[in-house]
């Protein structure tokens, strides 16, 4: 089990912040990251692999005169910590000053339920193990299907500290865990393969092993015999396992740090329509059980539920402190971190597209002509020129109907052209992704096809 030591760690923060202060630093930040990993690999009924890692470290950040410094350790002893907090101070005295270089002074503490589960560490191993070699096994045991991928099982629990010397002293502890497995169907020379997982913040909200596997299994042999298909236009319907892919390009778009730099399609675009009324984008840092909610950003500064697009107006860009500075506004609490051996840079928390009214079978049946997305390759819309291209692979509708796999396509277009093209949206969403999305369907777009 993680060992917490919370106000230990606190108090040890606290003090660093002061000795990097005393050793000639303007202003400091310490972020402390304890945390513990397990994976466990399972492959044709053998166990591959079983990982369990626990790390402690600490990152210094500081400003000296405008010039910022960092550096880390994994090492709490007083000798290490002393030399990797001068390390920085030193650091920051060889780089170039820039008024910009702030630390956040958000004091205000935002209280998130349901991030972390005691309970995870407490599970016998041997539990975690068959949980792997029964899911292999159950998606195995499907028609059609031949080979085993493999499976897998991970946790992870984590308590993050940010003390800094304009006040801000956080704490947070969080968990997950996550259960999934990879099969492959065969059929003559074609090969399919199927993945799905399942990741929560509580062991007891993963979903049974049956049906996990039996959907890794269904999408394996969904596509197999693809017709081929001229080059046309058609509509396209983003299943909600893809839709993801299409938008992140947005949320590229709207990084403070992209956008102060002019690389975005939509610098210009805040407080304006650029894409249809039924999109509307939300990043919420406080959803309850929400794989990234969390109550603070990765320098301190409070998150909360924030409208992106909303009803295909832009409503925000993305910032953490110093990107805010440099546009002359302030911090959206979207500092991401990766861990006490990095600086911050500009993420999200839980993204959902908001659903619409109708349910995927309609939106199918409303289609005379069109290909139900179900695989993309290489694909996003490009955050700096707004265009997108990449290779797709779905089911084909006829009137109304799914009448056979095709694979091998392309689509290609602009971000106006898709984005405004969104005339249906589904119901369909599954809120415990990080990137939820219901399906939706763009009226039209060019689809490169493999058949003349």
């Amino acid at each position: 089990m993680i060992q917490t030591f919370i106000m230990d760690y606190i108090k040890l923060t606290e003090r660093l912040v002061q000795d990097c202060l005393n050793n000639g630093a303007g202003s400091a930040e310490v972020y402390l990251e304890n945390s513990r990993n397990l994976s466990v690999q399972v492959l044709n009924g053998e166990i591959e692999t079983i990982q369990e890692a626990a790390s402690t470290g600490v990152g210094f950040r500081v400003i000296v005169d405008g010039k910022m410094g960092f550096s880390h350790c994994n090492d709490l002893t007083d000798k290490s910590l002393e030399d990797t907090l001068k390390r920085a101070v030193d650091f920051a005295k060889l780089t170039t000053p820039d008024e910009n270089n702030v630390l956040p002074d958000d004091k205000s503490i935002v209280t998130v339920d349901g991030l972390y589960d005691p309970s995870i560490a407490k599970i016998p191993m041997d539990q975690k193990i068959q949980m792997a070699l029964d899911i292999e096994k159950l998606a195995m045991a499907h028609p059609g299907i031949s080979k085993s991928s493999g499976s897998s099982y991970g946790e992870s629990e984590g308590e993050v500290f940010i003390v800094n010397s304009n006040g801000i002293a956080k704490s947070g502890k969080s968990s997950g865990c996550y259960i999934g497995v990879s099969v492959v169907a065969e059929k003559g020379e074609q090969k399919n393969t199927g993945d799905e997982g399942c990741s929560r913040v509580f062991f007891a909200d993963l979903k049974p092993l049956a049906e996990v596997a039996a959907s890794a299994a269904k999408k394996a042999v969904l596509l197999l015999d693809p017709v081929q298909m001229p080059t046309q236009r058609a509509s396209v319907i983003f299943d909600t396992e893809v839709a993801g892919s299409l938008l992140g390009g947005i949320i590229g778009a709207i990084t403070g740090e992209r956008v102060n730099q002019g690389a975005s399609f939509l610098k210009d675009s805040l407080d304006k329509k650029f894409a249809s009324e039924l999109l509307t984008i939300v990043d919420d840092g406080i959803l309850l059980k929400g794989l990234s909610s969390t109550p603070f950003d990765g320098e301190g500064v409070s998150t909360g539920k924030r409208t992106l697009v909303e009803k295909g107006v832009l409503k925000s860009f993305l910032y953490n402190t110093i990107s805010a500075k440099r546009a002359g506004t302030k911090s959206t609490g979207n500092a991401a971190r990766n861990g006490y051996s990095s600086l911050p840079g500009t993420g999200v928390h839980n993204i959902r597209i908001e659903p619409g009214t109708v349910s995927l079978d309609q939106i199918i049946a409303s289609t005379t002509k069109g290909l139900l997305l179900k695989e993309v390759t290489g694909y996003g819309i490009d955050p700096v020129t707004g265009n997108f291209s990449g290779g797709a692979n779905g089911l084909w509708i006829e009137n109304g109907k799914v009448v056979h796999p095709v694979s091998g396509l392309t689509i290609a277009g602009s971000a106006d052209e898709i984005l405004n093209g969104i005339d249906l949206m589904g119901n369909d969403i599954d809120l415990n992704r990080s990137f939820a999305s219901p399906s939706f369907r763009i009226r039209e777009i060019q689809i490169g096809g493999n058949k003349s």
